[in-house]
């Protein structure tokens, strides 16, 4: 991580805020993050509340829409950008199956526009790294992981559309020379996570005595990552992974769904009883189209070439995740409200 400037796309959203505060608390980086966001629905500046003023010389924010290839060049420019973490994307697959279009334009056009400024910023530019996803590989059968060398079979929109980012990333390696690396992860979960996720979900609405909406039998199997442990590994694979390379990063926690959601019951009763036992609130609901049933990281390629392991279990990074969404009722107040949008427009107008 020796860049002086390093430009962090999708910055305000739930990994990319997690991944700045990881590493400007950290000593071991010791340059500037320009972070740019378009701030759509995803993008909280919530989420990096007291950043800049912990960090004046360190953080700047740019508002910008990676499709727009003009800001991106004048960003690259005025910053002397040497670095990219892209996190920018549409990530919510059951918005992708109700509008594919805005994840078409920003998960594909969008990388590409990035990759084209990289390019265009010569011999200074150091390191490219594509935060990509392990639905772009398809669904498993009961036994197996994905690999790096596991063909790409997506079932969505939204993975069909990361992994022709991916497909970009790897071809500009190959064709230019542009020194890029990917990884592919389970999924996150953590602080800052927009409530439409499954486990902020789950935990507001259990605190709520709201519904818990599970879909099909809830037997869907995902390996589990808490976000700081990603963070870390992306600082390990931006600093010692080899250029050209694909990385899986995993959280070694495959649980089902419905295991999850009474995980989850079970700890907001604990913490905040409320007489009744929160798992009678768990409601099966119709299956999302295309609802891969199993995903699993074999990610021994991080571990022994890098050295990197989560440093979290699913058991204590949830008891954190839980706690962190009951103490931080304003923050949740405001994303569920909108206000934070209506900040948004005041700052910065409609567009």
């Amino acid at each position: 991580m020796n860049s002086e400037n390093l430009l962090v796309t999708g910055g305000c959203g739930f990994i990319g805020s997690n991944f700045i505060r990881h590493l400007l608390a950290d000593g071991r980086f010791q340059g500037r993050i320009i972070n740019t966001d378009c701030l759509t629905y995803a993008g909280n500046p919530d989420n990096l509340k007291g950043v800049k003023e912990a960090h004046p010389e360190r953080y700047f924010f740019e508002k910008a829409d990676i499709c727009d290839m003009d800001a991106l060049r004048g960003i690259f420019n005025r910053h002397r950008v040497d670095a990219v973490c892209h996190f920018a994307a549409e990530s919510h697959v059951d918005r992708s199956i109700k509008k594919p279009d805005s994840f078409v334009q920003t998960n594909i056009i969008g990388t590409f526009n990035l990759l084209e400024a990289a390019r265009g910023a010569g011999s200074r530019f150091r390191i490219f790294h594509h935060i990509s996803t392990d639905e772009v590989y398809g669904s498993l059968g009961r036994e197996g992981y994905f690999t790096e060398e596991t063909p790409y079979r997506p079932n969505s929109p939204y993975s069909a559309s990361k992994a022709s980012s991916d497909h970009l990333v790897r071809a500009y390696h190959e064709t230019y020379g542009l020194p890029t690396t990917i990884s592919n992860c389970s999924n996150n979960y953590g602080p800052y996570q927009f409530p439409e996720k499954l486990i902020p979900l789950i935990v507001l609405n259990a605190r709520d005595g709201k519904p818990l909406p599970v879909y099909g039998d809830g037997r869907n199997v995902r390996d589990w990552l808490y976000v700081t442990d990603h963070c870390e590994a992306i600082r390990t694979i931006m600093e010692k992974g080899a250029r050209g390379e694909t990385y899986n990063i995993g959280g070694h926690a495959e649980m089902e769904n419905i295991t999850i959601v009474e995980m989850i019951c079970d700890l907001v009763d604990e913490i905040e009883p409320a007489g009744a036992p929160r798992r009678r609130l768990i409601t099966f609901v119709k299956d999302r189209p295309g609802h891969d049933r199993r995903y699993a990281i074999d990610f021994s390629k991080l571990s022994g070439e890098l050295g990197w392991k989560p440093a979290e279990s699913f058991a204590s990074g949830l008891r954190k995740t839980v706690l962190w969404y009951l103490e931080h009722k304003e923050w949740n107040e405001r994303v569920r409200s909108g206000a934070y949008q209506s900040w948004i427009r005041e700052q910065y107008g409609e567009g």
